[in-house]
């Protein structure tokens, strides 16, 4: 079977209703991104980002995958398929993709302040289960989002990497191509890949290689791929 791996963005999960950070009436226009997404406005005032993702984390409790991630995951039928994510939902997950790299974090998930990946220290959370002040990881610091924010390094990036040199077809869906390291990842694919960029909007993709536009929405655009997929 073909390597069929997917850089999915804050759009895909639009349709499910998870406030993104850059469109309008998103969460940029709420809160300062350096305040509550960079490891320095964590340090400013941890009680103000935790209660952010207190926030964003019950708000994915009530959100479903949409066509678009069941889409995804239908597609292991027919392909070896690795999802790259720049999402800390877990919407994939639960629409029944089994391999999902999640460049950015995961939001279901609390690690420690003084060794946020380390393996030992890092565990799921309760549905409902919040983070507060106080609340120790395992090494005894205080416990926080397992979250990559701006200003820390991206431990997955390798990873990613190693997936898309070794890709048959890269889709892009959702994704601004605006935040590195992910934004980098097109230029990994191979010179025999076949490209795909799912978007809504015009997506600048700096690459001087074809890549095969579908304007529409993710669950619209993924029903659409998986046509021409299927008819090749």
């Amino acid at each position: 079977m073909k390597n069929l791996v997917f850089l999915t963005g804050a759009g895909m999960s639009a349709e499910s209703g998870i406030s993104t950070f850059r469109d309008s009436g998103g969460l940029w226009e709420q809160y300062k991104v350096e305040d509550v997404a960079s490891i320095e406005g964590y340090y400013r005032n941890r009680k103000l980002v935790l209660d952010f993702y207190n926030h964003r984390r019950n708000e994915l409790g009530t959100a479903k995958p949409n066509a678009g991630h069941e889409g995804v995951a239908a597609l292991e039928k027919d392909f070896n398929v690795t999802v790259i994510t720049q999402n800390i939902d877990n919407l994939h997950e639960r629409a029944g993709s089994t391999h999902v790299v999640h460049l950015h974090g995961e939001l279901t998930k609390a690690c420690s302040e003084r060794e946020p990946n380390d393996p030992r220290y890092i565990r799921e959370l309760e549905p409902g289960e919040e983070i507060h002040l106080g609340d120790k990881a395992g090494d005894g610091s205080q416990l926080r989002p397992f979250i990559v924010w701006f200003g820390e390094a991206v431990p997955e990036i390798e990873t990613a990497i190693s997936y898309v040199e070794k890709a048959d077809i890269l889709v892009i869906i959702g994704t601004s191509l605006n935040v590195y390291p992910a934004a980098g990842l097109l230029h990994y694919a191979p010179e025999s890949a076949q490209i795909y960029l799912i978007d809504p909007k015009p997506v600048e993709t700096h690459s001087y290689r074809p890549v095969h536009v579908i304007r529409k929405g993710a669950s619209e655009g993924v029903k659409e791929l998986t046509a021409i997929l299927k008819g090749e």
